[in-house]
């Protein structure tokens, strides 16, 4: 790795001997989908596992969500935006200004770093990353969400990760920790730590806004880490794909 690149840094029963007569296995009969009209608008109620068959279906219902107060100051719902089958998640915050004008999860300064540290250790965004957000509404000011906007929109969250189902996901910030897992601890005490949830790998990072507001490179920085943690990553997301990450970033 050449000092430049480094700076840059997912029976058989008993039957009493009788051979009982092969048939055809019946086909449970398949769940009516979920109107929009029968979906929960109070956000303190669940959506259930497995409403939608496929992201399109989810994206039409969070565009006409009234689940929390959220809805009434957005300019566009933020869904999600990469591969619908991406080995990689990434899951942040909630919009910003960007993103809530555009329609599209980290694309403001955030976005476009974090776009930087994926090509870093070559991470193919177009065909390995899959990006949300906890909510999927910009909070007035770019605030933190509140627990009750993260649990109404959770729902969706859940059906995401279900539907994209990927290898890896990484949780950018504090708030994406509590929002997917439930743990409360800094970022700064668990980032770089893989951790099993739900029988998904998955790895906190710094959240790329915070890299914007440190930008040292020294040794022990938050760049310094994320460069550590994110090579990590690319090796963890190379051994489960089956390839080999002998080659230097």
């Amino acid at each position: 790795m050449s000092g430049s690149e480094q700076s840059e840094q997912i029976s058989l029963f008993d039957l009493g001997g009788l051979a009982a007569a092969p048939g055809p296995v019946p086909t449970p009969p398949a769940m009516p989908p979920i109107a929009l009209d029968r979906l929960p608008t109070d956000g303190r109620l669940p959506i259930p596992p497995g409403t939608y068959d496929n992201l399109e279906a989810l994206f039409d219902h969070c565009r006409q969500c009234q689940r929390c107060g959220l809805a009434a100051g957005r300019t566009n719902v933020v869904v999600g935006r990469g591969l619908p089958t991406a080995p990689l998640m990434i899951i942040g915050e909630g919009p910003g200004q960007t993103e809530d004008e555009t329609g599209l999860p980290f694309v403001g300064k955030s976005g476009q770093l974090l776009e930087k540290i994926l090509e870093s250790v070559r991470i193919d965004l177009a065909n390995e990353v899959y990006i949300c957000n906890v909510v999927r509404c910009r909070p007035p000011g770019n605030r933190a969400p509140t627990p009750e906007e993260i649990a109404a929109c959770r729902p969706y969250l859940m059906e995401q990760i279900r539907l994209v189902n990927p290898k890896i996901i990484l949780l950018t910030g504090a708030t994406a920790v509590r929002g997917v897992t439930g743990r409360k601890d800094g970022i700064t005490k668990i980032r770089g730590q893989w951790m099993d949830w739900d029988g998904r790998l998955c790895m906190p990072i710094f959240h790329p806004a915070y890299l914007l507001r440190n930008q040292s490179r020294e040794k022990g920085s938050p760049k310094w880490l994320m460069w550590q943690d994110i090579q990590g990553v690319r090796s963890k997301l190379d051994e489960l794909l089956g390839r080999s990450s002998s080659e230097e970033f």
